[in-house]
């Protein structure tokens, strides 16, 4: 199988090699574990003659995986919505902050520009973003926009390709998910529902960004609303 890094195009070629089986009684905590090999000689992996798992190395397995993943125990700036085993929502200010756009329609060019109050959510299932029309710290009542940006999909899903991202998700890695997102350059609209509420569209509403027509302040008549909110994001995910 295809190991894809979270935010990214690049991928690593993975294989099965072993399998944890958990014994227990009918809806009771397990009781018992066993480790298998596996092997590959034909279509489908074959799991072979199990052991008794090794506790040691059972901790240490799933502590290495843990690592990737938002763990406790961290101080959590006040920038920090939400963490949990899986996930890490964070929030923005509206801000002015440069952008690069490489495409054919608006040239290789880059300017500082203002942003809406913007959540971030960086999980085991992606990269996502959205705006917000307030400038306040967000609640669980806030509701989300779409993102205006290009190289995003629906659900505030990010298409961040070759950028570099960290492979963690915990709140001292917050900064190098938002390099990844600003300092990648926006190459086009992708596929889905409507970004930004523009009458010629996103490659228009940019043009007019990049030469600064609105100044100091995002043009917050021009976000388009998902009908979720942000109690909505961290109890059901992203396309809950």
């Amino acid at each position: 199988m295809k190991h894809v890094h979270l935010g990214s195009s690049r991928c690593d070629e993975l294989s099965l090699t072993s399998a944890i089986l958990i014994y227990a009684e009918q809806g009771n905590t397990p009781m018992y574990a066993t480790v298998h090999p596996v092997t590959h000689s034909g279509k489908r992996p074959v799991i072979g003659a199990g052991r008794p798992v090794d506790r040691k190395a059972l901790f240490e397995s799933v502590n290495a995986l843990a690592r990737r993943c938002a763990v406790a125990g961290q101080f959590l700036p006040d920038t920090v919505l939400s963490i949990d085993p899986t996930a890490i929502t964070w929030w923005c200010r509206p801000v002015t902050r440069r952008v690069f756009f490489d495409c054919r329609e608006l040239g290789t060019v880059s300017a500082v520009v203002p942003h809406p109050g913007l959540i971030f959510q960086a999980s085991t299932t992606g990269f996502y973003v959205y705006a917000l029309a307030g400038s306040g710290r967000p609640t669980p009542e806030t509701a989300l926009y779409e993102p205006p940006y290009f190289n995003t999909w629906d659900h505030g899903s990010i298409c961040i390709g070759s950028a570099d991202v960290p492979d963690r998700i915990d709140a001292s890695s917050i900064g190098g998910w938002e390099s990844g997102f600003f300092e990648s350059a926006f190459t086009h609209p992708n596929a889905g529902g409507k970004r930004v509420d523009h009458p010629r569209g996103e490659y228009a509403f940019w043009k007019e960004m990049l030469a600064g027509k609105y100044g100091e302040r995002f043009p917050l008549k021009r976000l388009v609303p998902m009908n979720r909110t942000l109690g909505d994001l961290i109890a059901q995910g992203p396309k809950g």
